[in-house]
């Protein structure tokens, strides 16, 4: 996939590249999943940080924040083709989160290093992401529950 200097950039591409659906309806019962769904990947996340698992515990945090982010842009009646048009979204959209597009560029390639080519994460590079990480999906977490407890 191409890079980009900026989300404002990737998130051009993927209005014209057809890679964000706009005007999907809004699926209570589907963001309500992918919360649960994120409960109970965070907390294997959480149990594999404890084993000092390194590459479970980025996986499983790196789910849960896709899960919540994917309920959070249906609360907005959009579905992302892929994580990167699913991040530049989140961005370009919604600068009010204050989410730092490189940053979630860093995870992602990371994750799709350890994901499909076997890249395996050492310790230190589990806790130069880990508070993002974890910053981050109690953002949307909190964002998604507060959608869920006014609608």
């Amino acid at each position: 996939m191409q890079q980009f200097q900026d989300e404002q950039e990737a998130y051009d591409w993927c209005l014209a590249e057809g890679q964000l659906l706009t005007d999907q309806q809004i699926l209570r019962g589907r963001i309500l999943a992918n919360v649960s769904l994120s409960e109970e990947d965070l907390a294997v996340a959480q149990d594999c940080v404890s084993k000092k698992r390194w590459n479970s515990a980025f996986k499983n945090y790196y789910d849960v924040l896709h899960q919540l982010a994917d309920a959070f842009l249906l609360i907005d009646g959009v579905k992302s083709r892929n994580h990167l048009c699913l991040f530049s979204y989140l961005c370009s959209r919604h600068p009010e989160l204050e989410f730092d597009w490189h940053f979630l560029e860093k995870i992602r390639t990371r994750r799709n290093g350890l994901h499909y080519y076997g890249t395996l994460m050492r310790e230190e590079e589990w806790k130069e992401v880990s508070l993002g990480l974890q910053l981050y999906v109690e953002l949307l977490k909190e964002k998604v529950e507060e959608y869920l407890h006014d609608h």
